[in-house]
């Protein structure tokens, strides 16, 4: 009877184990292609990326930088270094010269092809990792309230 109830629970053990090793892999397959890691411009000319790979830049939109149109070209800074960025559709509203940007795509040639662009949303708000980023530049200054 003892050997029955060890039996029983190591293939417990294991049927838990492969259940959580599944779940693992299925979770691994479907966020595989839905995290972006964010870099600055720093970061970006420090080790600059595949063509393949896509990630998220931030900083400051450089002031005088941007062109409209259908392609929109702009340059993100965290004033140490700056992107070039090349942004084809339609801008946020709110999207404007010296304010926080954070823009989604690929390095290709020495330009920044963005798929997506997000701008701050008020006067105070700055995404972090860009506050971050401007801080370890030390060119961020605390907003006065």
């Amino acid at each position: 009877m003892a050997g029955l109830k060890k039996k029983r629970r190591i293939q417990m053990l294991a049927v838990g184990l492969t259940l959580l090793a599944s779940s693992a892999v299925v979770m691994g397959v479907a966020f595989k292609d839905g995290i972006e890691f964010f870099r600055s411009p720093t970061q970006i000319m420090a080790e600059m990326p595949a063509p393949t790979e896509r990630f998220r830049v931030g900083g400051l939109v450089k002031e005088g930088s941007w062109v409209k149109g259908e392609v929109h070209r702009f340059i993100i800074t965290d004033t140490a270094n700056d992107i070039q960025v090349v942004y084809s559709g339609i801008m946020p509203d709110i999207f404007d010269e010296g304010q926080g940007a954070v823009a989604s795509g690929n390095m290709i040639n020495g330009e920044f092809i963005a798929v997506e662009v997000l701008a701050k949303h008020d006067e105070e708000y700055m995404p972090t990792e860009v506050i971050d980023a401007l801080k370890a530049q030390g060119a961020y200054v605390e907003p006065t309230t």
